[in-house]
């Protein structure tokens, strides 16, 4: 009789934590793709463009002006999806709950805020426990 080794069996990994608005932006087409369009709905290429423009601004401010992407998470809702943007920083942005107004002139401001406030919905800043904060948007898809 000859002896072979047991063969191994690994749990297949998880998803990599999203770190960067490319891999942010990959995750939330996927998450609409696969769990929020069906027979009944499906997302158009527009409102595919809106998602990605909101998770790219959403993830880059959290890289940015956050001190790092802490974590990134896509809801679907009836209405489209929910993204949490996580980041190491307290500091609400000013421009977080304004009007939407595009910068006339570059001030250390740019266009970030403004698309976010025109293409998403129920925009939510809240503490994290231990610091930082959670920004939450809905971005319609219907």
């Amino acid at each position: 009789m000859s002896w072979a080794p047991a063969p191994v069996t690994t749990a297949a990994p998880g998803p990599a934590p999203v770190t960067t608005a490319a891999m942010a932006r990959a995750y939330a087409r996927s998450v609409v793709l696969e769990h929020w369009n069906n027979a009944d709905r499906t997302a158009t290429e527009a409102a595919l463009i809106d998602l990605s423009l909101v998770v790219s601004e959403l993830a880059a401010n959290a890289v940015r002006h956050g001190g790092g992407l802490a974590g990134f998470e896509v809801t679907p809702t009836p209405q489209g999806v929910r993204l949490a943007v996580h980041d190491n920083s307290d500091v609400v942005p000013d421009a977080a709950f304004g009007p939407g107004n595009l910068p006339t002139k570059h001030h250390g401001s740019g266009y970030g805020w403004p698309v976010i406030l025109r293409l998403a919905r129920d925009i939510a800043v809240d503490p994290r426990p231990g610091g930082g904060k959670t920004v939450s948007v809905l971005v319609p898809l219907v």
